[in-house]
């Protein structure tokens, strides 16, 4: 019986077709005019319809869980393709911060190269403060002993 209700694109029904298949079911379960005077074939009719109709809200019902079963498909797929999802941007975040770490690493290793740099620089100027120092010491101690020449060589002539 459910079979004359289904249409052939999931199985739902327009009020047209309900009413086609009510007035079907009228004309081939009425029994002929065989009226009793406790009106057993109105009841007959009456039953029949009733039939009818708990059929319909069974495919109804079928219909319903088709439907609810396509969702909770549907909804699964998405769960899974979101957790993909999520894990991928999990794996996204945890490159960004490991090179973040590794960018922290290069600016802390070129900072300490400045610093020995500037040891270094530092050290080239106390030395060459000192060689000055000494230059100068020597410059004048050059001109001393020149001096003391000079002196030596102006007595003796």
């Amino acid at each position: 019986m459910f079979d004359k209700f289904k249409e052939e694109k999931g199985g739902e029904m327009t009020e047209e077709r309900i009413e086609e298949n009510t007035n079907e079911a009228e004309s081939v379960e009425s029994p002929p005019n065989t009226e009793s005077t406790i009106g057993i074939g109105e009841l007959m009719g009456k039953r029949a319809k009733l039939e009818e109709a708990i059929d319909y809200v069974g495919l109804m019902i079928k219909n319903l869980k088709d439907k609810r079963t396509m969702l909770e498909k549907d909804i699964e797929e998405e769960s899974v393709d979101i957790k993909n999802l999520k894990e991928k941007l999990q794996k996204v975040s945890d490159y960004i911060d490991e090179e973040n770490r590794g960018i922290q690493e290069l600016t802390d290793k070129r900072l300490k190269v400045e610093n020995e740099a500037d040891e270094v620089a530092s050290i080239i100027n106390n030395l060459r403060d000192k060689l000055s120092g000494i230059d100068t010491i020597v410059g004048e101690e050059g001109n001393r002993v020149k001096q003391i020449k000079e002196s030596r060589d102006s007595l003796e002539s």
